[in-house]
């Protein structure tokens, strides 16, 4: 016996040989009638197993049925596809498959002498010569050498089903025809004992029935069936029996039984399909994988393409260097590529002129900026002062957007072709939140003493719900107090009073660049207070880690630029989350920030406004005034207002956090200017004590909703293959249009600007951010599902045209131009670069194709795939230069 392991109980390499012998056994004609007569047929197999071991073909049962499965579904799978098999070849064992079955022989199941008996309906004989090949001892259900008399001896074979067939149910007496009928069925046998030698086959079965209509030899274990002689004169007492069948109603069981093996047909037939129908998704994912796996291929292949562009610019560049300019690092002959690498990032020639050159340009716009107020540029009204007419001019410059917006603004019923507003940082998703709670009958209160004039920092009240607030949403380490809060309306009010009382006219307050725009507006009209900016880009250098992140040594550098250049610095303005990038500062960024406007007498106002606007959970706010010791609490200053995060900038009302008395005072001097009326603060101090609606209620249903449309937004944005900085604070996206100008100046900026709001759909542009890299647009997604689509839908009109337009260019042009200072494929920059091309970057810089060549490198996984200890055994020489590398990741 073969005892072979599991793994190859179902195989398949069957030789055509061994296919041929398996055929010539299972094709007998008793093998056909024993395989449909029974329900279980593992038997069968065994036997059919033990006859190819006897033939040196070691074979088990389930590897035959297995085999003989598989035939027939490649046969019935040619079949009800009228095709051929694959490849367009005949299958060699078609011909045989088709005649055993479809020549299967049918059942006629009639009573003889009280016991059943099966009757084969054959329609031709395929395998004659097969029956004398074997004796009855070598094939045990095939033919003896007698051709008058066959023979089927069945064995009782323990099949593994045998344990999980259920107990036949008790059998029933089954009897037919009464003993009129047995005795005259006995007179026609003995008459025609003489009249016809013909042999005759007897399948005798017991006379017991289960109640199912099987008889008990059918279920688990094999029958034994005898031998006998087929009966002489069986024609005519079939017909008389036939005759007086015609007279009495047909048996039931007999109907059971053709219902039962019906359904059993079916089921096979239905199995098949199944089979097929598989086999086919088994075809169909492998096909798609292997799309995929040449999908992965080509992107590789095309950022390594892209790698050795970057490669041949370094070398071209330093062969330029060496011929041509004095003034770079010449490459000596001789010397190998590690000591070229290792002197190009030391040098500070063509690089070093260029960054003094931009240094110089970022240093003129601030001198400009510093000159801003003085109106002499701008045209002058006779009705205006010098200050009125520079606030007329400066307003102009500002609100044209806004203002357009406003006369044609966009309503699903009354102005469907109207504008879209996606350029004011305003919630929308919340309306009906907040108009239910707003309306609630605690809400409404008219009190004597608040319509009358109040305390000008708030009333008390108030003051004291805003602490208990602060204290808990911003994790204080201890409860913060009433007398250091001060309430005005809206935090643009704070910044104008906060410029006023910390700054006089001509000083200045250090900001990051791009920021919200309206803070400029707000410190300068009325105070006259400059901004210093802190300009940040997106490329990822040794110092930053992230595209535009703020640093320390940034700072710094603007800080004693403005001191150069005679402008006093009195404050930092610090915005977390950030608008409009979204960033949100770590614990360390913090205090690094405040430590550095310690050391130089600095103040710090920090604008948290959209502190509950964080909508994912796996960032984390950090709030100013929950940190445990801050460096110089005198100096630092802390704003928040509902207007973001409680979805209704209409109402204004904002609040400072200040541990200075003088500054509290000077800011509350103010506040005449700047109150907010008694009802609206008893409204906003009962919103604030309704802790349980905000918690439960509110800002999980509100975080869901921005969630969802950032999703869409960035999806959008994510098909149209438009770079976008990937944050979860705010309402905002910061995009990257660049591949849109073909100039990459921030006239073109405006331009792409003013064709998106002629397509009804405003967007704020980079420059209104002082963005110091032009194509950068920022787009606000808190707005309902509709506008969010029509919007995008506009967007995406204008972005194609403006591609086709490219092109055409580009086509008259080619390889006019290269666009500086992409952004850096990082986890928080989703970008695609097909934009980019590499031989076009004739104007580039070395030490930006070094930078370049740093990218590529973190965005890929060659440095995982290249070890240093690799690189030393391949490639000893350069071996130095790669450790320097990995050093720096």
């Amino acid at each position: 016996m073969d005892f072979r392991g599991k793994k190859y109980e179902r195989g398949s390499n069957w030789s055509d040989p061994e296919v041929v012998e398996l055929l010539q056994l299972w094709a007998d004609e008793s093998v056909q009638i024993e395989l449909e007569s029974c329900l279980r047929n593992q038997h069968v197999f065994n036997r059919i197993a033990e006859v190819l071991r006897e033939k040196g073909i070691h074979r088990t049962g389930d590897q035959c049925r297995e085999k003989i499965k598989k035939m027939k579904l490649e046969y019935r799978r040619i079949k009800d596809n009228s095709k051929a098999p694959r490849g367009g070849r005949t299958w060699k064992f078609y011909e045989v498959m088709d005649r055993v079955l479809t020549s299967r022989p049918a059942l006629a199941y009639g009573s003889l002498s009280g016991s059943m008996m099966a009757q084969q309906v054959l329609q031709g004989s395929m395998v004659e010569s097969y029956h004398h090949q074997f004796t009855s001892s070598a094939l045990p259900f095939g033919h003896s050498q007698h051709p008058e008399l066959m023979e089927i001896k069945c064995e009782e074979v323990n099949s593994d089903d045998h344990s999980l067939t259920p107990e036949p149910p008790q059998a029933m007496p089954y009897q037919q025809g009464s003993p009129e009928e047995q005795e005259m069925e006995r007179a026609f046998l003995e008459r025609a004992q003489n009249d016809s030698p013909i042999s005759r086959v007897e399948i005798p079965i017991e006379t017991s029935v289960s109640p199912s209509g099987f008889s008990e030899p059918n279920m688990a274990n094999s029958p034994r069936i005898q031998n006998v002689v087929s009966r002489p004169g069986f024609s005519a007492l079939h017909r008389l029996r036939k005759k007086r069948k015609g007279q009495r109603m047909r048996d039931p069981l007999d109907d059971l039984l053709l219902k039962t093996l019906t359904s059993q047909r079916a089921m096979e037939e239905r199995f098949l399909q199944m089979e097929e129908r598989r086999f086919q998704r088994d075809l169909d994912v492998e096909e798609r994988r292997m799309q995929l796996e040449q999908r992965r291929f080509e992107l590789e292949r095309e950022h390594e393409f892209r790698m050795f562009n970057v490669f041949a610019q370094m070398l071209s560049i330093l062969k330029q260097s060496h011929s041509g300019s004095s003034s770079s690092v010449a490459m000596p002959q001789g010397l190998d590529f590690s000591q070229a690498l290792s002197e190009i990032e030391g040098m500070g020639g063509r690089g070093s002129n260029l960054q003094e050159m931009r240094l110089q340009s970022l240093a003129k716009r601030r001198v400009d900026m510093h000159s801003f107020c003085n109106p002499s540029g701008f045209q002058r009204s006779p009705y205006l002062s010098a200050r009125g007419n520079f606030a007329s001019a400066f307003q102009g410059s500002t609100e044209e957007g806004y203002n357009a917006y406003h006369a044609d603004k966009y309503d699903e019923d009354k102005n469907p072709n109207g504008i879209i507003n996606f350029g004011t940082s305003e919630n929308k998703l919340c309306f009906d939140l907040m108009s239910k709670r707003l309306t609630q009958a605690d809400m409404n209160l008219m009190d004597p003493s608040l319509l009358q004039y109040p305390d000008w920092k708030g009333h008390l009240f108030l003051r004291e719900e805003v602490a208990r607030f602060l204290t808990y949403y911003c994790k204080a380490p201890a409860p913060l107090k009433a007398e250091n809060v001060i309430v005005l309306n809206g935090c643009g009010s704070l910044f104008s009073a906060l410029a006023t009382v910390l700054c006089d006219p001509g000083e200045a307050i250090l900001i990051a660049t791009p920021f919200y725009g309206g803070i400029t507006q707000s410190i300068f009209l009325y105070g006259n207070v400059k901004l210093v900016y802190v300009y940040l880009d997106s490329k990822i250098t040794g110092t930053s880690t992230r595209p535009f992140q703020l640093t320390v040594e940034k700072l710094e550098k603007a800080l004693q630029d403005a001191r150069a250049e005679g402008v006093t610095v009195r404050a930092l303005i610090l915005l977390n989350p950030q608008n409009p990038l979204g960033d949100i500062y770590s614990l360390s960024e913090l205090r690094d920030y405040l430590e550095f406007a310690k050391r130089h007498e600095l103040h710090v106002i920090v604008d948290e406004i959209y502190m509950l606007s964080v909508f994912d959970e796996s960032a984390t706010f950090h709030s100013v005034l929950g940190m445990d010791r801050l460096p110089d609490p005198q100096r630092t200053h802390v704003m928040w207002g509902i207007t973001k995060d409680f979805a209704v900038s209409g109402i204004r009302f904002g609040t400072l956090y200040t541990e200075n008395q003088d500054v509290a005072n000077a800011v509350a001097s103010l506040c005449y200017f700047h109150g907010v009326c008694g009802p609206v603060q008893h409204k906003v101090a009962q919103l604030l004590r309704d802790r349980d609606w905000i918690n439960q209620v509110y800002l999980r249903a509100n975080h869901a909703r921005l969630k969802a449309a950032h999703t869409y937004v960035t999806d959008e944005l994510k098909t149209l293959g438009v770079p976008f900085l990937n944050r979860n604070a705010g309402f905002f996206v910061w995009i990257d249009f660049r591949k849109y100008l073909k100039t990459g100046t921030f006239e073109e900026e405006l331009l792409l600007w003013k064709r998106f709001l002629d397509n009804k759909v405003l967007l704020s542009c980079g420059k209104a951010f002082e963005c110091n890299e032009p194509g950068w647009f920022r787009i606000i997604f808190a707005d309902k599902t509709h506008r969010l689509q029509l919007g995008m839908q506009r967007i995406r009109k204008v972005l194609e045209e403006r591609e086709q337009e490219i092109l055409a260019e580009e086509k008259e042009q080619p390889c006019q131009s290269y666009q500086d200072g992409k952004a850096d494929s990082t986890d928080e920059v989703i970008f695609v670069s097909r934009h980019q091309d590499p031989l076009c970057a004739s104007n580039s810089s070395l030490g930006d194709l070094i930078g370049l060549l740093q990218q590529q490198m973190r965005s890929s996984d060659w440095l995982q795939k290249n070890t240093a200890e690799q690189f030393a055994q391949e490639k000893p020489e350069i071996y130095d230069v790669f450790s320097k590398l990995v050093g720096k990741q």
